[in-house]
């Protein structure tokens, strides 16, 4: 039976977030599917199959792939098109060996104006160069020449290696993509979708070579532009008869482009009344669409590739995609990249996980360093948010970075080797915002048995701290760094720079030992403490003062140490921690995922037999919705017909306004969300020239959810008052069959 191709277009809003935006249901629809070749690359298809038909075998050719998209598309507002055109061998083979793959490619850096170098008449002049300035510009010119004419030889070699393949098919071969038009939902300008691949592509695109006809699910437009030049000069006014020739005339359409004044006042009232009147008769509606609700489980949603994987190849590298929990350790993309064509020397490897337990997120490996970096999801045990290191074992190179919000020290970053230690701040009431350690060599490792630590730790050389500037007290007064050399025993502290002053106040401590050979207490001599006070005119301090800020500071040495020891301690744990993770890596399951978390439904099941056990007339009594109105009646076994009616009327009318008041609950929602939907678009209108790139995408997201939110308040409106009828009717039913009240209302 034919079908006009319209109808195989099925507009249908799926319930995932993910499939409400273009990108979403683009990725999943290339995901999902594999792809098939027309059987002639030079003609279309004589027959389409249905989008539910597809969904059912997974496969399908470019047309396929191009209606299942656009009815999603349609469906979540866009103004999408099916498109039967022509386009290169890459495209339509889906050959991506050649183009850079997504995820590599950078974005665009917006220029940052340089800062203006304040001159200063008082600054002390350079030394003169004596050397030959024409010497030396000839020199770097003739190496950038080398250099330039090197790179321009191996840039050729390269292209001309990537340069593909003559095609005897060029432009003849068909293909069929999706056409998404601007205007509806805040499409700022036409662009094309390649349905095999889920990308964007400018109209202006070299590997689109010519349109003959789009269509959607009202209409079918035929292309009479000339496409010498491909689709480049292409005018996508649907509305416009010269260029775009309709299938049915009379059907909803895109409105046409406004005509001029003078060329409306020409056309008289009789003339326009003429005109809609043949319209009216000449006007033939397109049938509504054969194909079946389109429906897509959530199994089948997470599932997305044909048998949980999919492997893409690109220029220099290799991306491959799993469905969720599919690998045990959580694995679902992985992106090897390659320094040669060919694809046999790795340089780098990145994974991306999903729903493990231990927020890993992604792993970079890099096989010419041989260091991996792991970055994890808020929500890890010890607060991890990256992880850089060449093994697990200790006392090599790691690097490790933390969620500072969820630590009470407000350490954001730790560096460690064998023999240093640095560890970096942020937002600390002390103002400190870097540690450095520095260790010694150990004697002979002492290893306690079933452990991993030694007793005789790494002896601390020095540590040294800085500070930012607290405002709340004198620069001359406020530490900027101080260093603690343990082995030498001497502190330096050293002040901030005052105003106007090139000079920091310091102040160096020679500790002594506390006591001497007999037990008594050294007395704090001059020379044990060397200060250097900024400004001549300042006075020195006390030797009482000197001497009580040495035993602060000889304290604060005894405090520290101890961190050190504690971070050293941590290191180890998180180490240790790291290792136990990835040996047994342990997924998440969410509450609400059913089929999956086995235990969760087990114990619901339990819980349900239970239940009915022990209390088998218990799910009766509390469904009783007769309750309350009995007890108002003083009901105990039997009731007249007069309370009879009473009941059922009483039932009736609360069931009545319950359902009244959920309806304009909802509706009040809608109303509200509305109002805020207009004025989010009136201040957008009134201040966009005003707005930076990040702040007007940040709006057109909120923009796009509450749209989203107004769709479901609308769905929910309109099944409240479809349903609400049926609910009464059923509950009237309900109450004249009630046993309590059947003797009385059987006949009422």
């Amino acid at each position: 039976l034919q079908k006009f191709v319209s109808t195989t277009v099925r507009p249908t809003l799926l319930p995932y977030m993910e499939l409400y935006h273009w990108d979403g249901c683009a990725s999943f629809v290339s995901d999902y599917l594999t792809v098939e070749p027309l059987k002639s690359p030079i003609t279309p298809p004589s027959s389409l199959y249905s989008p539910t038909t597809i969904l059912k075998y997974q496969r399908g050719n470019c047309f396929d792939f191009s209606v299942l998209l656009c009815s999603m598309l349609i469906g979540a507002g866009y103004d999408a098109y099916c498109v039967h055109g022509y386009a290169t061998r890459e495209i339509c083979t889906l050959d991506e060996t050649l183009e850079l793959c997504p995820l590599l490619r950078k974005p665009q850096e917006v220029p940052k104006e340089g800062m203006k170098k304040s001159s200063n008449k008082y600054r002390v002049k350079p030394p003169p160069d004596l050397h030959s300035k024409f010497e030396l510009q000839q020199e770097a010119k003739k190496k950038a020449e080398t250099e330039a004419a090197q790179k321009n030889k191996e840039r050729e070699e390269e292209k001309e290696l990537e340069k593909p393949r003559r095609d005897p098919l060029y432009g003849l071969r068909v293909h069929a993509w999706v056409l998404v038009l601007s205007g509806k939902r805040e499409v700022p300008e036409t662009f094309f979708i390649n349905p095999f691949t889920g990308n964007s592509h400018s109209t202006m695109d070299e590997h689109f070579l010519g349109i003959e006809s789009v269509w959607n699910h009202r209409n079918y437009w035929v292309n009479m532009q000339d496409c010498w030049n491909g689709c480049k000069d292409l005018i996508f006014d649907l509305g416009d008869a010269i260029r775009w020739e309709i299938m049915l005339s009379g059907s909803s359409k895109p409105l046409q482009l406004l005509p001029d004044a003078e060329e409306e006042k020409e056309l008289s009232d009789r003339d326009m009344d003429d005109m809609q009147e043949k319209e009216e008769d000449m006007s033939f509606d397109m049938p509504p669409s054969w194909v079946a609700p389109i429906q897509i489980s959530p199994r089948e949603f997470e599932t997305r590739c044909s048998q949980g994987r999919k492997v893409i190849l690109y220029r220099k590298a290799k991306l491959e995609k799993w469905a969720p929990y599919l690998n045990g350790n959580g694995l679902v993309k992985r992106l090897t990249i390659y320094a040669d064509l060919d694809c046999t020397e790795v340089v780098e490897v990145r994974e991306w996980f999903k729903n493990r337990e231990d927020m890993l997120d992604m792993r970079e490996v890099n096989k010419q360093t041989q260091l991996t970096t792991d970055y994890f999801s808020p929500g890890h045990l010890l607060n991890l948010k990256a992880h850089t290191y060449t093994s697990l074992e200790p006392e090599t190179e790691h690097t490790m970075e933390f969620y500072n919000e969820a630590r009470v020290d407000g350490l954001q970053k730790r560096v460690e080797n064998a023999n240093e230690m640095t560890e970096y701040f942020v937002g600390r009431d002390d103002f400190l915002h870097v540690r450095h350690m520095e260790f010694g060599k150990r004697g002979k490792k002492i290893h306690l048995a079933g452990t991993r630590t030694d007793i005789n730790s790494q002896p601390i050389v020095q540590i040294k701290e800085r500070f930012h500037r607290n405002l709340e007290k004198p620069a001359d007064e406020d530490v900027a760094e101080r260093i603690f050399l343990i082995t030498e025993e001497t502190i330096h502290l050293t002040y901030h720079l005052k105003d106007k002053y090139i000079t920091a106040s310091k102040k160096d401590f020679f500790k002594a030992s506390e006591k001497d050979r007999k037990g008594n207490e050294i007395v704090m001599t001059p020379e044990m403490c060397i200060t250097y006070q900024a400004g001549s005119s300042e006075k020195e301090k006390k030797l009482l003062h000197l001497y009580k800020l040495l035993q602060e500071l000889t304290e604060e040495e005894k405090r520290l140490k101890q961190q050190v020891r504690q971070s050293e301690a941590e290191v180890l744990n998180i180490l240790k921690i790291r290792e136990n993770e990835e040996t047994a890596v342990k997924l998440s399951v969410s509450i609400y995922n059913t089929e999956r978390n086995e235990k969760r439904r087990q114990q619901n099941e339990a819980m349900k037999n239970t239940m009915e056990d022990e209390l088998p007339g218990q799910k009766e009594q509390d469904l009783d919705y007769l309750a309350p109105y009995l007890i108002q009646i003083g009901y105990r076994e039997k009731m007249t017909k007069g309370q009879a009616l009473r009941v059922r009327d009483d039932c009736l009318t609360d069931f009545k306004r319950r359902l009244i008041d959920k309806a304009n609950i909802i509706q009040a929602r809608f109303e509200k969300a509305a109002e805020e939907l207009q004025k989010k678009d009136q201040w957008f209108q009134e201040e966009k020239n005003q707005l930076s790139a990040e702040e007007e995408d940040d709006f057109l997201a909120r923009y796009s959810e509450t749209m989203f939110h107004i769709h479901i308040l609308a769905l929910r409106l309109n099944r409240e008052k479809q349903t609400a009828p049926q609910k009464y009717l059923a509950l009237e039913e309900k109450l004249r069959r009630d046993p309590r009240l059947a003797e009385h209302l059987g006949h009422a």
